[in-house]
């Protein structure tokens, strides 16, 4: 019985930070781009300087009706946004906060991590495959192509992790990094964040949603609650790809002190300020033309992964 409740109270955990991060990197995103832009709204909207403006958009996407366009999958239409969503729980499942704390302790979580992102892309591709709208299929389709590209580079890098530990687990990982990493994987580290960026479409890689072109892409013909999953889903991913890097390539809950006491605080001060990183560069950059960002990860990404992978192997032989 204790045995049970202990799974129900990890997985209850692991739920409620499902959905309060997401809100928390959407809120601060807002004060950032803010700040940076000199936008009044979000930075002065409540009390507390911009809280209420999450609440003002979450009554706007309620208020809104969900439309479905006559022509669409109506079926494929409806449970895309729950395919975009939910693999980011399930990888929250297996990413350790600290020593023990973790929703589901996997041998091969690694690979379990990877392969649940790869699945939450194709919730994209149904919503553009789905809208019988031509600039949601266009959108769609590049969404596929930033997959396919970018999925290689982020494998190899998070490979050469797997290999300087000897293990798939993202515990064992963790507890096997060591300070003298940081420079050893900076490679794969650089490699693996733009790769993740690139896989949630976030500036500047935005072309499946560039709004200039294609309206918003494979979200076009959505409205109501279900675009708001699709925003929901972003803010997901960008905590799950901070996380990963954090466990990784930045040693998880290990910090210069209290490791075992405050580890999980170790690894949330890591992972806000990835996510600050990803808030900046949505800022500072411009979108890439689609011939660029297949350039990026063909061309450089890619070699700089082998590069990593050479690299780990040479280390470790010589170790």
């Amino acid at each position: 019985m204790s045995e049970v409740l202990e799974v129900v109270l990890r997985l209850a955990a692991v739920v409620a930070a499902f959905l309060v991060l997401p809100l928390v990197v959407g809120q601060t995103e807002h004060k950032v781009m803010a700040h940076m832009q000199g936008r009044l709204g979000p930075m002065y909207a409540g009390a507390f300087h911009g809280w209420a403006q999450l609440i003002a958009d979450g009554v706007k996407f309620v208020q809104k009706e969900n439309v479905v366009p006559a022509a669409a999958d109506r079926r494929v239409f409806t449970l895309a946004p729950a395919i975009a969503l939910l693999p980011y729980l399930f990888v929250l499942l297996v990413i350790p906060i600290g020593p023990g704390l973790v929703g589901q302790e996997l041998g091969a979580g690694l690979f379990f991590a990877l392969a649940m992102m790869g699945v939450g892309v194709v919730g994209a591709v149904m919503a553009g495959w789905a809208s019988a709208n031509k600039y949601a299929l266009l959108g769609g389709m590049r969404v596929a192509a930033q997959l396919l590209a970018y999925e290689l580079p982020m494998v190899f890098a998070a490979a050469s992790v797997a290999m300087a530990a000897g293990t798939l687990s993202l515990t064992g990982i963790v507890q096997e990094w060591q300070w003298w990493w940081l420079p050893w994987q900076a490679i794969g580290a650089v490699v693996f964040f733009v790769a993740g960026l690139a896989e949630l479409r976030r500036p500047p890689f935005d072309m499946p949603v560039a709004d200039s072109e294609i309206i918003f892409g494979p979200y076009t013909e959505y409205s109501g609650l279900r675009f708001a999953l699709f925003i929901l889903a972003e803010y997901a991913g960008i905590v799950v790809l901070c996380a990963l890097t954090t466990v990784l390539f930045l040693g998880g809950w290990k910090g210069p002190f209290g490791s075992e006491q405050i580890g999980w605080l170790w690894t949330m001060i890591k992972v806000f300020g990835l996510a600050f990183v990803v808030i900046w560069v949505r800022v500072s950059f411009p979108r890439l033309r689609e011939d660029q960002l297949q350039r990026l990860a063909w061309a450089t990404l890619v070699p700089l992964a082998l590069l990593q992978l050479a690299i780990t192997g040479v280390v470790k032989i010589a170790i």
